[in-house]
């Protein structure tokens, strides 16, 4: 099964309508086939821009819980990866959560990303993998 990696800006549209890309961000997720698949600092992060509007905040932990967000493990073996790609990309910066996206790509070997932070992906390399299939 195909899988897409999701970063914090779709989610964020996805649940809150009063975003501007929601409705764009709607169509693409019911249109993926595939698994969506996320890592916990990007859901923090999810979290965090919700704020204090927490039937937001339920909405999207309910997908996780309902099985329409995966998300993947990290574990110790995934930090100096991840450390390392913060360093690399220090002059971005990159943070924690976009570091732990391309780890678990190049772990994974996924290419795929929905993410509203274009910019960035499309600097990200995937070491052999080479560069992100960036969605929308």
């Amino acid at each position: 099964m195909a899988k897409t990696l999701v970063d914090a800006g779709p989610l964020v549209a996805l649940i809150n309508a009063g975003e501007p890309r929601h409705a764009e961000c709607v169509r693409i997720i019911r249109a993926e086939s595939g698994l969506l698949l996320t890592v916990w600092p990007v859901l923090t992060e999810a979290l965090y821009l919700l704020g204090s509007w927490s039937r937001g905040q339920e909405a999207l932990l309910e997908m996780v819980e309902d099985g329409a967000l995966e998300v993947a493990p990290l574990d110790r073996d995934d930090v100096p990866r991840i450390r390392a790609l913060m360093k690399k990309y220090s002059d971005q910066p990159m943070d924690v959560a976009d570091a732990a996206l391309v780890r678990v790509a190049e772990r994974d070997h996924l290419t795929r990303i929905l993410t509203l932070d274009r910019r960035d992906f499309s600097i990200y390399r995937l070491g052999r993998l080479g560069k992100f299939d960036i969605v929308p």
